[in-house]
């Protein structure tokens, strides 16, 4: 193995601040430092003051490790509230195509790379596909049936409309899959039937929770792996159309078990079987069936990250085993080095109020605590009155949560070990040990398509990870990935066949966003030669941050 680490002392220094040195590089971007004012100013009151630096990005916003989605709607819309979801902490923008037509995500795909443009900063898109809608039939009466426990109620294919003893279930599958002593939850659990009898086209359940069934209710099956598609002719439709305008991830609903994921890996890569950047897929875990056997293990060997969906996971599981499977969740993810996302209901009450309840801020702490990637809003910040607010109160508790003593402690304790004995595995590790030994300010990593940065984010480091690639579509990858600083640089920017050169590149792009600010701060950076070679990390150097004129000769 090719590596080494350069014994360094801090040197003498011209001061960044001084004529000619990197910070006068930083021109641009202290252009749109103004701009960002108005929301650092409110983070700056929740978080302890950041040292003083002609870098803006030393604000809060900019310091933490755990990813923000925010979900934009009627509420975020325009170039001016998704910039400011943005400088309140958003790293990754939700479209959900659940609602709204083509061309309004076109238009909002548009004004976050915009944004991106604007900021030179790296943002995720993700496109979240509806999935199937199990709903009941119509009722006779426009104001629906009155279903009271220990009564017999049946569903069945006669498409006629329903009365108080029977409705129609436009699914065959559910009729052939439900089997005796099976549950059916109605209206997202408000009726709980239980099935006692069935026969050809039809089932009958015993009402265990009564209450009013009204026409198109949905119906969740939690003890029954239906034989659909978790893909609807409107869902392929949807991804035809997120591949056609560049979403960076895919959300795939209704995953019930792996071989879900190996469909529509299939149908992206025949949509451009060149692509050699495909989006990322993730895998929204609702439904019970994802724990049954090994299936959470595969379905997180196979898909690039996973979501947390706690409302429909919330309806076919009982509310006590929630937290405990959103754990087991998180620990799955972090052991193999994939990003997970915790969103429903984070904020819930911010969609009306200008604060969370306390019970609402405990829970964004709980899921960042477990460790989670990332943490997510939906109505809040699409549809609510205080966008805005709700993303900067989350970033709040991510920056509180994050400088508590309990949260490094419980992240060394129940850090994942890497086994796979490969070059770059050692190296990451290396790396992470040579950086806390010398008190190095960050980790900085070159990589292509981002997978060194990702194994250097499941040990989850003390110091920021800076990954440096030459292709945007790694760096909006990383993006959702906890405490990676994703940075795009041109291939005409980065000399591979000169590693000091790479080496000059590094300290010029930690220091504009702002992850060292002294001549003596130390940087570890990882690469890998040849450059390019998925998982090629082979080399280690130890870097002061003031750049080439203070090096040892031997870089």
């Amino acid at each position: 193995i090719s590596s080494s680490v350069a014994t360094v002392t801090a040197a003498p220094s011209a001061g960044y601040g001084s004529a000619g040195s990197y910070l006068d590089t930083l021109s641009r971007t202290d252009a749109i430092a103004a701009d960002m004012l108005d929301s650092s100013r409110k983070a700056s009151t929740a978080a302890s003051a950041p040292a003083k630096t002609d870098n803006f990005k030393s604000s809060p916003r900019w310091r933490k490790k755990t990813k923000q989605l925010a979900t934009l709607g009627p509420a975020s819309s325009d170039f001016e509230m998704i910039e400011k979801l943005f400088l309140a902490g958003a790293d990754v923008f939700r479209l959900n195509f659940s609602h709204g037509e083509h061309a309004q995500k076109k238009e909002l795909l548009d004004i976050i790379r915009e944004v991106e443009a604007k900021y030179d900063h790296p943002i995720a898109i993700l496109g979240d596909l509806q999935g199937p809608k199990i709903r009941t039939g119509t009722f006779a009466k426009p104001a629906g049936e009155m279903l009271q426990a220990g009564q017999i109620f049946r569903f069945d294919s006669d498409e006629t409309p329903g009365n108080a003893q029977r409705v129609f279930l436009p699914h065959p599958e559910i009729l052939e899959a439900s089997e005796i002593g099976h549950v059916l939850l109605i209206d997202d659990g408000k009726v709980k039937v239980v099935v006692v009898g069935k026969g050809a086209g039809y089932l009958d359940c015993e009402v265990v929770v009564g209450g009013m069934i009204k026409d198109r209710k949905g119906v969740n099956t939690p003890d029954s792996i239906l034989e659909i598609s978790c893909l609807t002719p409107k869902d392929r439709e949807d991804l035809d159309y997120m591949l056609s305008i560049g979403v960076d991830w895919v959300a795939l609903s209704f995953v019930q078990r792996p071989e879900d994921i190996v469909e529509i890996k299939r149908l992206i890569m025949s949509y451009n079987p060149n692509n050699a950047n495909p989006p990322h897929i993730m895998a929204k875990i609702e439904k019970p069936s994802c724990f049954w056997d090994d299936n959470l293990e595969r379905i997180v060997e196979l898909c690039d990250g996973i979501m947390v969906a706690r409302g429909d996971l919330g309806v076919e599981c009982q509310p006590e085993d929630v937290p405990i499977l959103q754990k087991t969740i998180i620990d799955e993810c972090r052991a193999q080095g994939k990003p997970s996302v915790v969103a429903t209901q984070m904020m819930e009450s911010m969609i009306e109020s200008p604060t969370p309840t306390r019970a609402e801020a405990s829970d964004a702490a709980t899921a960042i605590y477990d460790g989670a990637d990332a943490i997510m809003l939906s109505a809040e910040s699409a549809a609510g009155a205080y966008p805005e607010e709700s993303v900067l109160m989350q970033q709040r508790i991510i920056n509180r949560v994050e400088g508590d003593i309990h949260y490094s402690k419980y992240l060394q304790a129940t850090r994942p070990k890497i086994t796979d004995g490969s070059t770059a595995s050692a190296i990451i590790l290396a790396a992470r040990s040579v950086a806390r030994n010398v008190n190095a300010k960050c980790i900085a990593t070159f990589t292509n398509g981002g997978e060194t940065a990702r194994k250097a984010s499941m040990k989850r480091p003390e110091q920021p990870i800076c990954a440096i690639s030459p292709l945007k579509e790694t760096c909006r990858h990383l993006a959702m990935s906890w405490g990676v600083y994703p940075e795009y640089c041109p291939t005409e920017n980065l000399n591979t066949d000169n590693f000091r050169d790479m080496l000059r590149t590094c300290c010029e792009i930690t220091l504009k966003k702002g992850l060292v600010s002294e001549d003596k701060d130390l940087i570890v950076v990882t690469a890998g030669f040849p450059f390019g070679t998925p998982g090629a990390a082979n080399i280690i150097r130890v870097i002061p941050a003031a750049g080439p004129t203070f090096w040892d000769e031997a870089l």
